[in-house]
């Protein structure tokens, strides 16, 4: 039987990257939650709600993908939806020093919640959503890196700012 999954984040925009890894673990996991995450302590382009919409439009027609929010900690929310697995993504090797140091704390205090990594397609490897707002501050074309109406609301986002 499989079983639930988590996959949290900022999603601040929602990526090719981000929808790649939401595809591979729909192949593994019966039902993957998409939670975004409210972060005190970054200053996110676009609200919860916003990153939630693009989240559904981007995933609509992925069956078994369900997107939500959290506050508070993961491993918590976790306990709240009885999903005993968070998914994390690996794009290149400096991700994996913090991402293996957030498993091993959220291991500590909840050891009945396992983390698993995913990388994404090659191709989606080195993209981030912090390097695409400012690539996008600068005018570039973003469409080889998220939906077309995610780059319509980064664009109308940074001209009409937050």
């Amino acid at each position: 039987m499989r079983q639930k999954a988590i996959y949290p984040g900022t999603f601040d925009p929602v990526t090719y990257g981000h929808i790649d890894l939401i595809k591979r673990a729909q192949e593994i996991f019966s039902e993957i939650t998409v939670a975004v995450a409210y972060n005190p302590y970054k200053e996110p382009l676009f609200s919860v709600r916003e990153r939630i919409q693009m989240l559904k439009q981007a995933t609509d027609g992925i069956d078994g993908v369900i997107v939500d929010s959290f506050h508070g900690l993961v491993i918590d929310y976790a306990h709240r939806k009885k999903a005993r697995v968070l998914v994390r993504g690996l794009r290149m090797i400096s991700d994996f020093e913090y991402e293996f140091q957030m498993a091993l704390t959220n291991r500590k205090l909840a050891g009945d919640v396992e983390t698993i990594f995913l990388m994404p397609h090659e191709s989606y490897s080195y993209i981030s959503s912090k390097l695409l707002k400012e690539a996008a501050l600068l005018g570039a074309d973003l469409s080889s890196f998220v939906p077309d109406f995610v780059e319509k609301e980064i664009k109308r986002k940074l001209r009409h700012g937050k």
